[in-house]
């Protein structure tokens, strides 16, 4: 195979170095047995995440109202079960499925993206002729020795070893090579160009053995590029201040619960400076899935915001240490690898992390499990009456064709806010309630560098960056399992991941600044993006060190539009997910959460739903 470089994007849609690999460009696997054989979505770079035409026809679906995508294939094929959704709910659904009625059922399960995991995507990038992993959305296994029974379980059974991530996982990286959390201060936002060895919040605690503040509060606020009046604000801030509300001890905590961080700093505590109102709405990241503008002075002290101490993150018996190379992919991968064993070598997770999955054995018919990616589900319906219906109909549009299938019965376990639009019987109640969900965008973008030595000579680990589209860049996790390798020294190629939690205009209410930070986000072209990044870099990492077209090998952005999930009021998410006859719904959407372990034990009350 051709080697894929950034020179081959045209607006971020990878140009196929032989036809074959071009996901777009394929004869879709509805009418064939099965994907051509060097389909390989993972080593695609430009605009991943929700790729350009993932999400178009049920963008026509919810917008445009549309139902008809011409005549009907009815393939004639029958399912015991199809699944709505390949990511880690989907498959796991599918996976409890035949574990309760036995290896001989048919399961199908449709995805509109062109890769399976849904947020669990996995990045390859390939450097200097080595193999770089990385994640573009689900990152971590999160407190995994609490999920349980049924979460230990499957794990065990899937060949998840979590003793293994103690060794796999190098908590000293950061230490040994001199790297801590920074602050890039950028020149558009405040005058100058500068990087401070003090993170201001505690986002960089994710990180596990990443060292914080190198410097005092007060030094780093000195270093700050702000004014003098400024400097003194931010420094009030970081000494604390809730000490000054005027409310009884005893009304404190329902006042700190009940009222805005962003007054507190204004009225409170008189901050009224643009820039340390900047670094105060971008020092809660993604916790909450908005800026703190939106928290309340509890939610920000919770996340270790501008102005509150460092929080732990979590216990000693749950380091965020249970990270796979690609991330959550290698969760996804694995439950892939123990439906359909064909798809490639290796007996349990770690042996999975350096294999090239085979593509076209997804969806080949004499699987008891299949996968059919591409292919965007517009109508599930009840065969008749639901209560008497003993079939469920799925009707999926792949390259602009529309073909049917049928079911015993559905799990939909897709974004659950389009649900009612998928799902068009549904009880009122029950569809009014899925409506209220929504989700906040995200962007994960990785970029593949051929050496780190200009991250290396700031002491950079995670630079926190206010006032930028990426308010994070950070050194990838330090995880060697599989007979991967981390990089080793600032010489090796590695991949450095670029956060974005994008917000609206400042104060509007949450719903209406994900609509408007999600229409940006898809606006952008990949040239866009590009441009940002290198900017971002070029500014922020020492130019006698660092030349972005030197040194920058690969760039793949990955954007959700609809990240992570926001129930709705009251008791929404619960009515919403109730069953309905022959289909139920998973997804951590359900709950709602976005963790990994949640969208498992969702995917298992579904099955079970369903008898």
């Amino acid at each position: 195979m051709n080697k894929i470089t950034r020179r081959n994007f045209i607006n971020g849609t990878l140009m196929a170095a032989g036809a074959s690999m071009f996901p777009f460009g394929c004869t879709s696997n509805a009418v064939l047995d099965s994907l051509n054989p060097l389909y390989y979505p993972p080593a695609l770079t430009g605009l991943r995440g929700s790729h350009p035409g993932s999400n178009t026809h049920a963008h026509s679906r919810t917008w445009d109202k549309k139902s008809n995508w011409g005549p009907i294939t009815d393939l004639k094929e029958e399912y015991n079960l199809i699944v709505v959704g390949g990511g880690i709910s989907g498959l796991s659904a599918a996976y409890f499925y035949l574990q309760k009625h036995g290896n001989d059922k048919k399961v199908l399960i449709l995805d509109n993206h062109d890769d399976f995991g849904g947020h669990a995507k996995r990045n390859e990038h390939t450097i200097n002729g080595k193999t770089r992993l990385s994640y573009g959305g689900s990152q971590t296994l999160v407190d995994p020795h609490t999920g349980g029974a049924l979460i230990n379980n499957l794990l065990t059974e899937l060949g998840i070893d979590l003793e293994r991530f103690k060794t796999a996982y190098d908590r000293d990286f950061f230490k040994k090579n001199s790297l801590s959390a920074v602050t890039y201060f950028n020149k558009e936002t405040f005058g100058e160009d500068k990087v401070v060895n003090h993170p201001f919040c505690n986002y960089p605690n994710y990180v596990e053995g990443l060292p914080g503040a190198k410097i005092s509060n007060k030094e780093a606020v000195q270093q700050a590029p702000l004014s003098e009046k400024g400097k003194k604000q931010l420094l009030q801030v970081l000494n604390g201040g809730l000490h000054k509300l005027k409310v009884p001890k005893a009304e404190l905590q329902e006042y700190i619960s009940t009222h805005s961080y962003f007054d507190y700093l204004k009225n409170t505590l008189g901050v009224d400076d643009p820039g340390v109102m900047k670094m105060a709405r971008n020092s809660g990241l993604d916790w909450a899935s908005t800026g703190t503008d939106l928290m309340t002075i509890a939610s920000a002290k919770s996340c270790g915001a501008l102005g509150f101490a460092p929080v732990a993150v979590y216990d000693e018996n749950n380091p965020y240490i249970h990270h796979f190379p690609d991330g959550n992919a290698g969760l996804a991968r694995a439950l892939v690898k123990k439906m359909i064993p064909h798809i490639g070598k290796g007996n349990n997770a770690e042996e999975l992390v350096l294999l090239k999955f085979k593509y076209n054995e997804l969806d080949k018919s004499s699987n008891i499990v299949r996968i059919r990616l591409n292919s965007t589900v517009v109508n599930v319906q009840h065969g008749g009456d639901p209560k008497n219906s003993s079939e469920v109909f799925v009707n999926y549009i792949s390259e602009n064709k529309s073909y049917q299938v049928k079911s015993k019965g559905v799990v939909m376990a897709c974004y659950n806010m389009m649900i009612p639009h998928i799902v068009t019987d549904l009880p009122l109640e029950q569809a009014a309630a899925l409506r209220l969900q929504t989700k906040s965008p995200l962007q994960y973008t990785t970029v593949g560098l051929k050496n780190w030595r200009a991250i290396k000579e700031i002491g950079m680990g995670l630079a926190m960056s206010p006032g930028k589209m990426h308010q994070a860049v950070l050194m990838d996790f330090p995880v060697s399992i599989g007979g991967y390798e981390y990089t080793k020294t600032p010489d090796d190629p590695c991949v450095i991941q670029m956060i974005s939690c994008p917000y609206g205009t400042i104060g509007a209410p949450r719903a209406e600044q994900f609509r408007e930070a999600r229409y940006k986000m898809l606006g952008l072209q990949f040239k866009d993006y590009e441009k940002e990044i290198r900017g971002h870099l070029s500014s922020m990492l020492p130019k006698g060190s660092f030349n972005f077209d030197r040194d920058v090998e690969s760039i793949t952005v990955n954007r959700w539009a609809h990240g992570y999930a926001v129930g709705g009021p009251g008791n929404s998410t619960k009515i919403g997910r109730q069953p309905f006859e022959r289909i139920t719904i998973a997804n951590s959407d359900s709950a709602p959460s976005a963790d990994a372990l949640v969208a498992i034990k969702m995917a298992y009350r579904a099955v079970n739903e369903l008898g």
